[in-house]
């Protein structure tokens, strides 16, 4: 594929994304036009509930993707509260189990491709701590596409996905408002790994970036 060829791939994927952002920009302002004639308090954004459970020791030949079970789906402040009284508290939850929180249309994947190029932040909690988070909510801008609570046995793990690994000023400003908003100690140090960096050595959590 010669220079020119591969420019003009480029822009049309461009183009066919801005297309779609605009298509969901308008559906989600219709969205909340309805909601709000209904007398409910809409979201910005429409957001699904994912579940992950593994059997600890057990290989499968059934891929990570298959495992992924969208289990309910929310677009209002009253939606939220009503997913939430319905979820499983967080120690109540075997281990290693994992509740993904993502907009609608991007799939709690690396390979998605509004994640591909982006990264996460990780949080890690001891158990006593980790119960309370679950319901706080995050200031989901756009260069944000969910977050991932994974239970595991000694330790509960919090991560927040973000489009642009390579934007350093947008990855620390998330993470002090992170820092800010869980009113993490004054010297925790949060890690950040990308996912293109996830998929080649096959692990979410291990040789991750210390960024303080």
């Amino acid at each position: 594929m010669d220079a020119s060829t591969e420019k003009r791939g480029e822009t049309d994927k461009n183009i066919n994304n801005n297309s779609q952002s605009e298509y969901d920009s308008s559906e989600d302002r219709d969205r909340q036009s309805r909601e709000l004639k209904a007398g409910l308090h809409p979201l910005k954004h429409k957001f699904v509930f994912w579940y992950t459970r593994r059997t600890p020791g057990v290989r499968t030949q059934t891929s990570y993707e298959d495992n992924i079970k969208q289990i309910m789906d929310f677009s209002t402040v009253e939606g939220f509260w009503v997913c939430y009284c319905h979820l499983a508290r967080p120690s109540s939850l075997p281990s290693p189990t994992d509740l993904h929180l993502f907009k609608q249309g991007i799939r709690p994947l690396w390979e998605d491709s509004a994640n591909c190029n982006g990264g996460k932040w990780i949080i890690r909690f001891k158990k006593p701590v980790s119960g309370p988070l679950v319901g706080d909510q995050l200031d989901y801008g756009d260069n944000i596409c969910g977050i991932v609570l994974s239970i595991r046995f000694n330790e509960d793990i919090l991560s927040v996905w973000n489009r642009n690994a390579s934007d350093n000023p947008a990855v620390m400003a998330l993470r002090d408002k992170i820092k800010r908003h869980l009113k993490l100690p004054h010297g925790y140090v949060m890690e950040y790994k990308p996912h293109d960096a996830s998929l080649r050595d096959n692990s979410s959590y291990r040789n991750t970036w210390l960024r303080g």
